[in-house]
């Protein structure tokens, strides 16, 4: 069922394809096109929110291709003024805002479908999608990663369920939900010694399996962290 603040994301959907297929051949162009994006990613980086997330690359696990292309991996971190070497960049950075632009099919469906449907901010508690307010086109007085940062951090602070060691890297898995139904959320961490910072976060239809496909490898970092 559609929600009155999940209209304003869907009417904005049309948008945020055509900036995809810009970002292909002009990324700056692309940008332009979602004025609000382009605002929240340089509040973000006058607050110093990418700190709160690790590095991720680009290129997904799953595929092996890229997720978004490669000068627009480029433009999006000369916005942030963060400083990135393709395609390893910030993770906040490139899941939260780069995964709008992103083309690539993966066996989950277009990276930024949790960001236009109401999954992942139903599964959090949270009463608009965490895009609502950017992608109506002007700046926004918390940002989405501000917000999403805030939520992984408290899913993982009540809702950790595993925890690994990959070599001196320690990492943590939450899965939880606010909503008496529907999907999870799922929020990733890890800490190279230096204070835990985010992975990613993405929603989950089943924990049990989720929980089962993990416990069945050895501890790795996973969704894209590296090395």
């Amino acid at each position: 069922m559609t929600t009155p603040d999940e209209q304003p994301v869907k009417s904005s959907t049309d948008r945020v394809d055509t900036a995809a297929r810009r970002a292909t051949e002009d990324p700056v162009a692309a940008l332009a096109l979602l004025p609000g994006i382009a605002a929240s990613i340089r509040q973000d980086a006058a607050d110093g929110m990418f700190d709160a997330w690790e590095l991720s690359t680009a290129v997904d696990e799953n595929t092996g291709e890229p997720v978004v292309p490669e000068a627009l991996f480029h433009h999006l971190h000369t916005t942030a003024g963060l400083t990135a070497t393709w395609p390893v960049g910030n993770a906040g950075l490139v899941h939260v805002y780069g995964y709008l632009f992103s083309l690539a099919d993966t066996p989950y469906g277009l990276k930024r479908e949790r960001w236009l449907d109401a999954e992942l901010a139903t599964a959090y508690g949270e009463r608009t999608l965490f895009h609502a307010e950017a992608l109506r086109g002007h700046a926004v007085s918390v940002t989405p990663l501000a917000r999403i940062t805030d939520a992984a951090r408290t899913l993982l602070a009540e809702h950790t369920v595993r925890e690994e060691r990959i070599g001196p890297v320690r990492a943590r898995i939450a899965i939880g939900r606010r909503a008496a139904s529907g999907p999870f959320a799922l929020a990733y961490a890890i800490d190279r010694g230096e204070g835990e910072r985010l992975v990613t976060t993405f929603p989950v239809s089943s924990p049990d399996q989720t929980l089962a496909a993990i416990d069945a490898e050895p501890p790795r970092l996973r969704w894209n962290a590296v090395e």
